[in-house]
């Protein structure tokens, strides 16, 4: 009898089965080589990965930022406008928005979410359907933080399209593996939102929430926070700004998310999902905010400053992604009452000084003259000119045509603020220079820190900054260093001299004969503090006659007065440069009894974590005795006691009760109008004029320092000492404790002495 055979069906089978599991096997252990081939960049074939001390520190580009005094952020230096905040900062909407939307088995998964990758591998492999992303909220802060899909990250084989994307996510998995060890779930969460791009240059769940909705992320509402969740999809393509339809509809759907994973009732969503998008969009620049014109030469030292320090590795402070935090010495509530007096007071100037122009132009030479050509040769400096003849050569023509083009732009105006019109390079320069410019500084005397910055009309359109980098003529604001030269010699602020004409002879050179303001002389005499707070050029000469330039030019530079000084006899009306910084700081050794102190506005430099890098100290050193300090206040004083004294017309509330000194400063055709004042809290300068010297009012009564530039201190101060919370208080400036060697009762001294006779003097022997 035969034997049955096997049947063929079931051999074929078994081997099948066979090989599907030899070919599973095979996978699994290939995809664990290929798995640990890109875990050590075999050959270089796959690219780097972080190594682990990269996860625990990961290093992403956060903007440093700079912080007044009283602890208000003033603004960022950034490559990517980024700070980061904690999990304790982030709102339960926001957190709850983010796992309903991108990740809702956070919680439970492990770096990878199993359920999703199968779900994306049927649905859009197999079925060729839309499945969504399947890279849980840990890969995608893989992605953020270690730029897994850059060029950098490429190895050989990353040219191959397929394998380059299968490379990338097998990175990202087990970089995600890796963060899930070394975070947790909350700090993983915190970090994606901190790495994230929201569009309109903000970088960071902190810059997002301030840019879209000028709020902290922990007061994000949960509309709000659906909103900028909605946009990690594609921040552009559903920005509520540029794209708001779009935007809405995103909103509704991690609204939608959000109900279906049980974060809002019915209810809640369907009321929710019918509110309109309301921002309150801003995006950060160094052109808006609080001390714009500060920000920026703060910024110019700190670059200084990085390339000078070196972290504890050796390696060089980046500005813009080292997250450092920059404490300055400025006090917001003060910048504020200083940009506020600025833009009150110029806003009316400015109105006064087109009315003067009527259909003249305002630039005009000694003789009142409109100047040829000036709008042409100022065309010639501009950088629109310089790539004009980049381009052109010497095709002066094209070179017109383009200057005189007209396009549409914004321009500044006080009226109006920010207007569109359409004019030409040319309309628009001859516009601008139209406007006087203004620069004011306020400083602590006793510490050196400066409390306010005001550079200029406003940033955006006006960028030189005129307290530091902008040096005019002061005029009589530099007599003070001419009597304080007399004050160490000896004089008392009651040495007499007449007002009348002098002159100063000097070998070689013609004799100097200045005239007073208003071209004539009483021929009474005045004790030297009555001329100064008068502001008598004749006298001022005659004091620099008795001491000479030399010695007032070293007196001035003690002081605190860093320009080139010319040691020439005009040098006591003011006619050397000098910018408001240095004679601030030159005014402040008045008040803090003859030391001087440099002026500085960065008080600390922490890093990123809280540890301060360098504290900043002031400089200081002795520059004049006590007592002759003292007899200065007293001399500036004379601006506000003596009769008619120029500063006189200061508003009596903020006078009263306090001492204050002053002095104005106005240069012979009032191009520059100045006031220097004091209190014995603070020291403040203020510059105003048009950007050129030939830009001034026509008439010197309009554009003296006691009309342009005095009033802005006035307003300033009586700001700041309205201001209880400030913490200044109104009174007089300190006496020495020692007698004073030098006489100020005038009635003594006029008894004791009669040195105005001293003013006998032989005309025509030479005086240096």
């Amino acid at each position: 009898m035969s034997k049955k055979a096997t049947p063929q069906t079931s051999s074929w089978v078994s081997k099948t089965v066979k090989y599907l599991w030899i070919a599973f096997l095979a996978g699994i252990f290939g995809f664990i080589l290929f798995v640990w081939m890109i875990s050590i960049n075999f050959l270089g074939l796959f690219g780097s990965l972080p190594d682990f001390k990269a996860l625990e520190n990961p290093d992403s580009q956060i903007a440093s930022e700079l912080y007044s005094s009283d602890g208000l952020l003033l603004g960022r230096y950034i490559r990517e406008n980024r700070s980061p905040v904690n999990y304790d900062e982030l709102s339960p909407n926001l957190v709850n928005a983010l796992i309903a939307t991108e990740d809702v088995r956070f919680e439970s998964h492990s770096g990878i979410d199993m359920q999703a990758m199968m779900r994306v591998f049927v649905k859009s492999i197999l079925l060729g359907q839309n499945a969504g992303g399947g890279s849980t909220l840990s890969q995608q802060t893989a992605k953020n933080l270690f730029k897994t899909r850059t060029d950098a990250s490429n190895g050989l084989l990353s040219s191959i399209p397929g394998l380059r994307m299968l490379i990338i996510k097998t990175k990202e998995w087990i970089v995600a593996t890796q963060l899930e060890k070394a975070y947790t779930k909350n700090e993983i969460l915190t970090l994606y939102l901190n790495t994230s791009d929201y569009g309109s240059n903000a970088f960071g769940i902190k810059t997002a929430a301030e840019t879209f909705f000028n709020k902290k992320p922990a007061e994000l509402a949960t509309q709000e926070s659906a909103v900028l969740v909605g946009l990690f999809k594609a921040p552009s393509y559903y920005s509520p700004v540029y794209n708001p339809d779009n935007s809405l509809r995103r909103r509704n759907t991690v609204l939608a998310q959000m109900m279906r994973n049980n974060y809002l009732t019915r209810e809640e969503f369907d009321s929710l999902s019918a509110l309109p998008i309301e921002l309150n969009y801003s995006v950060a620049n160094q052109n808006k905010g609080l001390a714009t014109y500060f920000r920026e030469i703060v910024k110019a030292d700190l670059i200084k400053w990085t390339k000078e320090n070196l972290k504890s590795d050796g390696t060089a402070y980046d500005l813009y992604g080292d997250g450092l935090k920059i404490y300055a010495t400025i006090d917001s509530r003060m910048q504020r009452y200083a940009e506020e007096s600025v833009a009150e007071h110029m806003k009316g100037l400015q109105a006064a000084f087109y009315k003067e122009m009527g259909n003249r132009d305002p630039w005009i030479d000694e003789s009142f003259r409109v100047i040829p050509n000036f709008i042409e040769n100022a065309a010639r400096r501009t950088e629109a000119y310089r790539l004009l003849k980049v381009r052109y050569g010497d095709d002066t023509d094209s070179i017109n045509i383009k200057l005189n083009e007209k396009k549409k732009m914004k321009v500044f105006s006080w009226e109006k603020g920010e207007v569109d019109t359409l004019m030409s390079s040319m309309d628009s320069l001859r516009y601008y220079k139209k406007f006087l410019q203004t620069g004011f500084m306020s400083m602590d005397p006793h510490t050196g820190q400066i409390k306010a910055w005001v550079g200029g009309l406003d940033h955006k359109y006006f960028k030189f900054d005129h307290v530091k980098r902008g040096k005019r003529q002061p005029g009589s604001t530099f007599k003070p260093f001419v009597y304080a030269a007399a004050i160490e010699n000896g004089y008392s602020p009651c040495y007499s001299v007449i007002d009348q004409p002098v002159e100063v002879y000097i070998p070689g050179q013609p004799a100097w004969r200045p005239s007073n303001a208003n071209s004539k002389f009483s021929y009474e005499k005045m004790t030297i503090r009555h001329a100064m707070a008068e502001s008598v050029n004749s006298i001022t000469a005659y004091m620099m006659k008795k001491l000479s330039p030399k010695i007032v030019a070293e007196t001035a530079r003690r002081l605190g007065i860093t320009s080139d000084l010319q040691e020439v006899p005009s040098l006591a009306l003011g006619v050397n440069d000098v910018s408001v910084f240095e004679m601030v700081g030159a005014f402040g050794t008045f008040v803090n009894k003859g030391e001087h102190t440099t002026p500085f506005y960065i008080d600390r430099i922490e890093d990123k974590n809280g540890n301060v890098i360098q504290q900043f100290t002031a400089k200081k050193r002795p520059a004049m005795s006590e007592e002759h300090a003292y007899l200065m206040t007293y001399m500036l004083r004379g601006g506000f006691e003596e009769r008619g004294g120029t500063s006189q017309g200061v508003n009596w509330d903020l006078r009263q009760g306090m001492e204050l000194g002053g002095k104005t400063g106005t240069t012979q055709n009032a191009s520059d109008g100045w006031y220097m004042g004091i209190s014995k809290d603070l020291v403040s300068g203020v510059w105003v004029g048009g950007d050129d010297r030939a830009i001034h009012f026509r008439s010197w009564t309009s554009g003296q320092g006691g009309r342009t530039a005095r009033p802005i201190w006035q307003n300033y101060m009586m700001k700041v000492y309205g201001d209880e919370s400030l913490g200044y208080t109104k009174g007089p400036f300190p006496r020495p404790e020692r007698p004073l060697s030098i006489e100020i009762d005038c009635d003594t001294y006029e008894r004791e002495s009669q040195r105005y006779s001293d003013f006998d003097y032989d005309a025509t022997k030479n005086d240096f």
